[in-house]
């Protein structure tokens, strides 16, 4: 199974997301896709397996990846502050691979019925989700 973290501004969540996966020893290959060298840096330096910075290694991991893993802004043209392109939103949205969002309420995407999680608690359910579907 091959997991694509896709992360911008610092990648602090897709570090925290790939440190806890490594740790949980899930059966998966890591790939880490940062909109920016920053957020790429932190999350290869988290443990991930592969990583690359952009708009088109967003568009080419998403046509082989498994599972999407990152925050609901990557669903969102001009989230992040601007980092997630409109075909970057499109690629994401469109690919084949299951989505495991980490429902975080900023840049104006607002998500009912979730409950008021830290970023700690977050990535513990996020990495329990990705080992259901590790199997």
């Amino acid at each position: 199974m091959r997991a694509v973290v896709i992360d911008g501004q610092s990648g602090r969540m897709g570090q925290l997301f790939i440190e806890r996966a490594k740790a949980a020893g899930l059966p998966c290959e890591i790939d880490a896709v940062g909109t920016n060298a920053i957020a790429t840096a932190a999350m290869l330096k988290a443990g991930a397996d592969a990583g690359a910075t952009g708009e088109n290694p967003v568009l080419v991991a998403c046509r082989t990846a498994d599972v999407i893993v990152g925050p609901i802004g990557i669903l969102a043209a001009d989230s992040l502050m601007g980092e997630i392109t409109p075909t970057m939103a499109l690629a994401i949205g469109q690919s084949g691979a299951k989505k495991l969002l980490l429902p975080v309420n900023h840049c104006n995407n607002l998500v009912a019925g979730t409950q008021a999680l830290s970023l700690s608690r977050l990535m513990d359910e996020a990495v329990e989700l990705l080992r259901s579907l590790c199997v």
